[in-house]
């Protein structure tokens, strides 16, 4: 039992190392725990003495966070490519999770493991989407999620020019961002992780959602424009699996929640109003938008040179697509202007709806969903032959009320944390006292700190086994040089980490991916090279005065090093 435990544990804190998209499903504490390393990191904090940022304590919280939207669009891309993080299989990750959860329940949970949401997603195929369509369905992506230093590591990548990051990399930078620069409460920040994406709400006037490098506002929401409907693809489609929070965590598939219950009972009724509107003529119109087969019932009436002149609602939005004005809007009028005379008829169009006589019923009165009665006097609105009544009817109510599947709370057990008692006022520093103070009590905040790397604050050998087990992409990489031609390829590395701290380390194909790394770092990227060759080779690093060597066998490479840990020599390979 006591080798289990060691077992799980070493598990779950080299999970809070690597980081993978299912690690942090498997383990939902990580979640968090990446945006407290985010916190406690230099990085961000910096940002607020950018020339971006000047000011902003004037602006409203709402103009901060359009701000820092800006500033994460121009300086990150979104990435999620194979060769990234490399590949691993099924197999060989259900091995290591087995203890925490079965493959049933993981395959319907999450991506990796079967799960495709529901009929969107086996319309796209979702390995041939990936490009995973040319291995077998063993095979399954290492996506890693990033920390704040290796996003912006990606300057170094080849083809890349700004920093770069999965999805949930960009919720998490979000999260940590959102509080040091624009001051957002934690309290207000509330990550949500789906089987395919992550994303964050917080919980600011009528609500704005993070969606990878983009902010998605409640009006945004109900547009109906192409960004809306990519923005709304993963609560339309899929469950919410984990949510995370400054309290704790609620997952779907455990039975054990930590999250505060008053936080999600407000998140809970926050997100439901945003997810609901009441149907208005901007609203029909941002749904018809949205749904181009039905462009061709309705007509549109315009008073024009002192007559009425009739256009098809098709010519309309196609003219959207080339000038920066909206039907839906009070640009309207200079969408309309754009429209070239003989696209006008002088009457109406037979078998098309009026959609101007719609618009002014529903600005007289907007229409609830929840009213029956309502529905059935503006359902009479809508008699035609070019669309199913039924099927429109409830399309639109889709639009404007959508269901989020989230974690039902009472089912769960809830647990108390101690609560994390930061705000960004109290500066970076006293922030990491603080939540070294509570560590031993508080799960996330202790895993947090072996996602920062600290080696300060954390024991070596986790990092060490996830950096000999879970970094494929530098084995790939050198597999057809022989053991002294790699090592002189990783000797000629730039001699500087990502992590600017001298007691913070990154994994191995960080340092083969960016081309840099501090000697302890290229001594663990050489080690997994040479483990791989031979997993029964005795392997060790030891710390030398401002050396790493690092031993195999007859083999000694002393690599100069200014990184420190715990004592001063690493086994290796013994897991």
């Amino acid at each position: 039992m006591r080798k289990n435990k060691s077992k799980i544990d070493l598990e779950k804190k080299s999970s809070a190392v690597t980081l993978s998209d299912m690690e942090i499903f498997v383990f939902p504490e990580l979640l968090y725990s990446l945006v407290l390393a985010n916190i406690m990191s230099p990085k961000i904090w910096r940002w607020r003495s950018r020339s971006w940022f000047s000011g902003m304590k004037k602006m409203s919280p709402l103009r901060r966070i359009h701000r820092l939207k800006q500033f994460i669009m121009d300086n990150y891309a979104f990435n999620l490519d194979l060769e990234t993080w490399g590949l691993t299989s099924k197999s060989r990750e259900m091995a290591r999770f087995i203890d925490f959860v079965d493959e049933k329940t993981l395959s319907k949970s999450n991506a990796l493991f079967g799960y495709e949401g529901d009929k969107y997603y086996f319309d796209i195929d979702i390995r041939r989407h990936f490009g995973l369509e040319k291995y077998t369905d063993e095979i399954i992506p290492y996506w890693k999620t990033e920390t704040v230093e290796a996003m912006d590591a990606f300057r170094h990548k080849k083809f890349y020019s700004s920093g770069a990051g999965e999805c949930v990399s960009l919720a998490a930078l979000y999260a940590a961002a959102l509080f040091i620069v624009a001051e957002i409460p934690l309290k207000d920040i509330f990550l949500m992780g789906t089987p395919l994406h992550s994303q964050n709400f917080v919980n600011l006037g009528k609500g704005v959602l993070t969606n990878n490098r983009r902010i998605v506002t409640k009006n945004m929401w109900f547009n109906g424009t192409a960004l809306s409907v990519k923005a709304r693809r993963a609560l339309e489609n899929e469950k919410v699996t984990v949510l995370a929070h400054e309290s704790g965590f609620i997952h779907t598939i455990y039975e054990k929640a930590s999250i505060d219950p008053d936080a999600y009972g407000l998140f809970r009724k926050k997100l439901g109003d945003y997810l609901k509107t009441e149907l208005t003529p901007a609203v029909l119109g941002a749904f018809l938008r949205r749904n181009t087969d039905l462009h061709k019932c309705f007509q549109v009436r315009w008073h024009l040179r002192g007559h009425d002149r009739y256009v098809g609602l098709d010519t309309l939005f196609e003219y959207e697509m080339k000038y920066p004005y909206f039907f839906t809007d009070d640009t309207r009028k200079d969408l309309i202007d754009k429209i070239t005379p003989a696209e006008f008829y002088a009457s109406p169009l037979p078998g098309r709806l009026m959609l101007n006589d719609i618009e002014s019923y529903l600005a007289s009165q907007p229409l609830d969903f929840s009213n029956v009665k309502n529905v059935k006097i503006f359902e009479e609105k809508f008699k035609g032959h070019c669309f199913n009544l039924k099927k429109l009817i409830a399309g639109i109510k889709e639009f404007c009320v959508t269901n989020a599947d989230i974690p039902d709370i009472k089912k769960k057990n809830l647990i108390k944390c101690p609560a994390l008692e930061i705000d960004p006022c109290m500066g970076r520093e006293a922030i990491i006292n603080r939540l070294s103070d509570i560590r031993n009590a508080n799960e996330t905040v202790n895993l947090s700190f072996y996602v920062l790397r600290d080696m300060r604050e954390t024991a070596i050998e986790p990092f060490a086994y996830a950096a000999l087990t879970r970094n494929p992409v530098s084995v790939e990489a050198l597999k057809d040089m022989t053991d002294k031609d790699a090592i002189s390829e990783i000797r000629a590395m730039a001699d500087e980490s990502i992590y600017e701290e001298d007691y913070r380390l990154a994994q191995p194909d960080e340092v083969w991916n960016f081309g840099r790394g501090s000697g302890l770092e290229k001594a663990f990227l050489a080690a997994n090279i040479l483990y791989k060759r031979d997993p029964r080779s005795e392997l060790s690093i030891e710390l030398k005065k401002d050396q790493a060597v690092l031993r195999s066998g007859s083999i000694k490479e002393a690599f100069p090093s200014m990184k420190k840990i715990k004592g001063n020599k690493i086994i290796l390979g013994r897991w």
